[in-house]
């Protein structure tokens, strides 16, 4: 299979085209910034229509995974015109540019699209964003199933994994990070999502192009757990001390974006689909743990 990955120099981006490349598929890797460690890297802005039309065209992928978005929840509530451009547009650009080479999509969306009232969100649950970033992913949700026939969104939550990516450390090493300097760290207790192993969601993630899934999955862990439950978790997992961790509330911290109380996502829709299901908590931890060991 020819796989085009954007966002591919991203925490998840990185995993997939590592994992693709291995499996024997040929992976272009499409980035903006950072140079990505696997597959063909291209230099493209999802944003440039005309270009990356361009590029779909003398490339011509089998499937395309659009993992490239502007992530930072707070900047997206500051620069609305930035989050619009990249998240809304650059999904549009995407798609269509998809579309006319008739390969497969896969979306890769955010369990934000929900405002965490209920949690535990199933796929048929009516998605009310809290924050413009969530808003825009959503709009993006909304293009991809408006332009194309083949495609699949896939709502991972919290993805994490044993290495940085593209220059930022994601929540489990940062918490690492506290760990071994044991260093006091504030973590929320009153938000509540479903973490989700970077090598777990690529995995997933190959299994629907490799069958080609339709529709709308949720593609993150197995388990709902606050982010200081998570943090005393992965402590536990790596013999270490958790008492460094403070439990704080969301509420005392004054943010740009709100964020949704309980995002948590039902995965029981993948579970029942796929062979590479979601993992339990405690299974997603172990995996990390031997990466990280495997890598340090």
């Amino acid at each position: 299979m020819k796989l085009l990955v954007t966002g591919a120099s991203g925490l998840y981006g990185s995993k997939l085209t590592e994992l693709a490349v291995k499996t024997g598929h040929q992976v272009y890797s499409f980035y903006s910034q950072h140079l990505p460690l696997h597959g063909i890297p291209i230099k493209a802005d999802v944003s440039e229509r005309e270009k990356l039309l361009s590029k779909f065209h003398e490339l011509k992928p089998d499937a395309v995974v659009h993992a490239a978005t502007l992530t930072d929840v707070d900047k997206c509530e500051l620069n609305k015109k930035l989050a619009w451009k990249v998240n809304v547009e650059g999904t549009d650009n995407v798609a269509n540019a998809a579309k006319t080479c008739g390969a497969f999509l896969l979306y890769i969306s955010t369990d934000y699209v929900f405002d965490g009232e209920k949690g535990c969100y199933e796929e048929t649950d009516l998605p009310s964003p809290m924050s413009y970033y969530a808003y825009t992913k959503l709009k993006a949700e909304e293009h991809v199933q408006d332009i194309l026939n083949q495609y699949c969104i896939a709502r991972p939550s919290v993805i994490y994994g044993a290495n940085s990516a593209a220059g930022k450390v994601n929540f489990a090493l940062w918490l690492l990070e506290k760990l071994r300097k044991k260093e006091q760290a504030k973590v929320f207790a009153d938000q509540w999502n479903s973490p989700t192993l970077n090598m777990s969601l690529a995995e997933m993630t190959l299994e629907v192009l490799e069958r080609k899934l339709t529709g709308i999955f949720h593609l993150s862990g197995a388990t709902r757990i606050s982010r200081l439950n998570f943090a005393e978790l992965l402590a536990k997992t790596f013999g270490m001390d958790s008492s460094i961790f403070v439990a704080s509330s969301i509420k005392d911290f004054s943010l740009p974006a709100k964020r949704p109380r309980d995002s948590s996502l039902n995965t029981s829709k993948a579970e029942r689909t796929l062979k590479n299901r979601p993992l339990k908590i405690e299974s997603a931890l172990e995996r990390l743990k031997r990466e990280v060991e495997t890598s340090s």
